[in-house]
């Protein structure tokens, strides 16, 4: 993790540097980002055979990006980002037959790191206030679910409740590398170089490798600020 703040921040240097040498002789801006993400993971349906509850997580944003103007009003926008999606999730499993039966119920939080490569066409609505819209292509890093797993025994009179906390890393072969979604978003420049910016982006492809179940895909909300270097 802190190679990986280096090399944004190395990046963001190289960038600036950049700008310096070509200011004087062409349009393109570079420029810094960081914020907060809500995230949530939705699925195709419900046809599940147990009780899932899922709660948006709270993860960051951050890294560097180029403005590239194409038109008076309209630019584009690539962006290299470290971001961690994921969800806050309860699951219920239960079994009863007769006087036996059992219910599992694990309360956790995944977190899913990737490296993303937003695509963004942004439009001027006035000169500091901006939308935008177009693809994110993301690579998977990490992951690790944390949390509590609580499980419940019946067994004629006698019930027995233990508790357990875990904190493990996904296993990365049954998750894709690759994620892609389409984000929407807007960002007004309170200055020449400082805005604040929001962008929703929903998941298109399955977080999971080629399965029999429903599709799991990443969605977040971001807020945070961009500064331009001018």
């Amino acid at each position: 993790m802190k190679k990986l703040i280096l090399g944004l921040a190395f990046a963001g240097s190289f960038f600036a540097n950049a700008q310096e040498k070509t200011k004087s002789s062409s349009p393109v801006t570079f420029g810094v980002k960081a914020g907060l993400n809500a995230s949530t993971l939705t699925q195709s349906d419900d046809s599940y055979d147990y009780n899932s509850n899922e709660k948006m997580k709270a993860g960051f944003h951050a890294g560097v990006f180029a403005n590239i103007p194409v038109a008076e009003k309209f630019s584009i926008q690539p962006e290299l980002l470290f971001s961690q999606l994921g969800s806050k999730l309860t699951d219920r499993y239960s079994y009863y037959s007769g006087s036996y039966g059992f219910t599992q119920e694990y309360d956790y939080k995944l977190t899913l790191n990737y490296i993303t490569l937003p695509v963004m066409v942004q439009y001027n609505i006035l000169p500091q206030l901006y939308v935008e819209a177009g693809p994110e292509f993301g690579l998977l890093l990490s992951g690790k679910s944390k949390g509590d797993e609580t499980y419940t025994e019946i067994s004629g009179n006698s019930i027995s409740t233990t508790h357990e906390s875990f904190s493990n890393k996904v296993p990365m072969e049954l998750y894709n590398k690759f994620n892609f979604g389409i984000g929407i978003g807007a960002g007004y420049y309170f200055t020449q170089n400082l805005a604040a910016t929001a962008r929703f982006t929903a998941g298109i492809t399955n977080i999971f490798k080629p399965n029999e179940g429903d599709a799991v895909r990443n969605n977040a909300f971001q807020v945070g600020i961009a500064y331009k270097f001018k």
